[in-house]
C-alpha cells in the first residue's frame, strides 16, 4: 500500500515549464539536494514567494500543461528535494509526467471541474491531501470539509510508484 499525504499549495497558472520549476543554470547539479533551494525561484506568479510559500508543502495543485518545455529529470528532482512528491494538474507535459513516475513520484490528472473545486476549497482553508495509489483516490480536507476524488493510473505507473521509481522497479523485476 502506497500513500502520500500532506499540505497542498495551489499555483493558479497554466503552462508552468521545467525552466520555471528548476532554472537551466542549475542543470549541472547531480545531487538532488543541491536543487532544493532553487525550486521555482524564476516562477513569475503574483504574490508567490518560493522560499516562503513552498516551505512545508508536500503536494502541488496547478492548472494544465504542468512541466512543459525542456525534458529534464531535474524538475521532479527539485520537487522531491523539497518534499513535494505529488503534483495534481489538469494535464502534464508527456515527458515530465513520465519522469515523475520514473522517480517514484505521483502525477495525478484531474479534470477542470475537480481542479476548480480544489482551488475553491483552498481559497479559504489550507488543503491537506492524502493520495492512495492502491485505491486511486485522493482525500481532501479543507477546514471542516472532507471529500474524495478518484484518479486513474496505468498498471505500470502504479508499479513504478509502489517500487519507488524506475531503478527500484528494474531491480525488483529484471
Amino acid at each position: 500500500m502506497k500513500k502520500f499525504k500532506g499540505t497542498a499549495l495551489c499555483l493558479d497558472r497554466a503552462d508552468i515549464n521545467t525552466d520555471e520549476i528548476i532554472p537551466a543554470r542549475y542543470l549541472t547539479e547531480i545531487d538532488k539536494s543541491a536543487l532544493g533551494p532553487h525550486l521555482m525561484e524564476d516562477l513569475e506568479l503574483e504574490g508567490f514567494a518560493p522560499q516562503k510559500d513552498l516551505a512545508g508543502i508536500d503536494v502541488l495543485v496547478t492548472r494544465e500543461n504542468f512541466g512543459c518545455g525542456s525534458s529534464r529529470e531535474h524538475a521532479p528532482w527539485a520537487l522531491e528535494a523539497n518534499g513535494i512528491r505529488v503534483v495534481i494538474a489538469e494535464s502534464f507535459a508527456r515527458i515530465f509526467y513520465q519522469n515523475m513516475f520514473n522517480c517514484g513520484m505521483l502525477a495525478i490528472t484531474l479534470d477542470k471541474t475537480q481542479i476548480d473545486r480544489l482551488f475553491e476549497s483552498a481559497a479559504e482553508n489550507f488543503l491537506n491531501i492524502s493520495a492512495d495509489v492502491d485505491t486511486e483516490t485522493i482525500t481532501v480536507t479543507a477546514g471542516p470539509d472532507t471529500f474524495t476524488l478518484p484518479f486513474t493510473l496505468t498498471g505500470f505507473e502504479k508499479a513504478l510508484v509502489q517500487a519507488g521509481g524506475w531503478v527500484e522497479y528494474a531491480d525488483q523485476n529484471y
